[in-house]
């Protein structure tokens, strides 16, 4: 049966930064207990990587960028939701930033904003002040896999973990995938 830990082979997060994004491997230490472990990068997107490492989908969080405007003021902000869900960036997301326009940031604004590898993004490292809404889903799934700012790597921690980071909170942001 599929868990967050799959076939991988899990190592601590601090002792591998090889396998770590630049922006990763600074913010990693506040996460103890997190882990690493490498993958093949053309498995990294999440259907192939879940299928390829006996990861379950619902063990498996993503990472979204978010670019919200208001007025001339554009706010990114790290969108975390379960792979079994869909995330309310246009309700939820929106008015709990309080901007009048949403939508995925561009990908090179998220590359080059995050210092993250596009596919790989991971609410590990964000630049400060970058809000982190993390969907209470992905707080109950106990340990999940996500990104490490690499595709050819990724961190396992838990979704508790997550609301440690910077600028981090619980939202109901989230409901599972038709």
């Amino acid at each position: 049966m599929p868990s967050a830990r799959g076939t991988l082979n899990w190592s601590p997060a601090g002792s591998s930064p090889d396998l770590l994004a630049p922006p990763v491997v600074a913010a990693v230490a506040a996460v103890p207990g997190a882990q690493v472990a490498p993958i093949d990068p053309t498995h990294a997107d999440t259907a192939a990587f879940c299928a390829t490492y006996d990861v379950a989908l619902a063990a498996s969080a993503n990472c979204v960028v978010v670019a919200g405007r208001r007025g001339e003021v554009t706010t990114y902000a790290a969108v975390m939701v379960l792979a079994t869900h869909r995330a309310d960036v246009n309700g939820v997301v929106r008015r709990h930033l309080g901007v009048r326009k949403i939508s995925f940031a561009p990908m090179d604004d998220a590359v080059g904003l995050t210092g993250m590898e596009f596919g790989g993004i991971t609410p590990v490292g964000l630049p400060d002040g970058w809000p982190v809404l993390v969907d209470e889903a992905v707080v109950s799934a106990g340990e999940v896999v996500v990104g490490s700012g690499l595709r050819r790597s990724k961190l396992l921690l838990t979704g508790e973990d997550l609301l440690s980071l910077p600028g981090a909170q619980a939202l109901a942001l989230a409901s599972p995938a038709g």
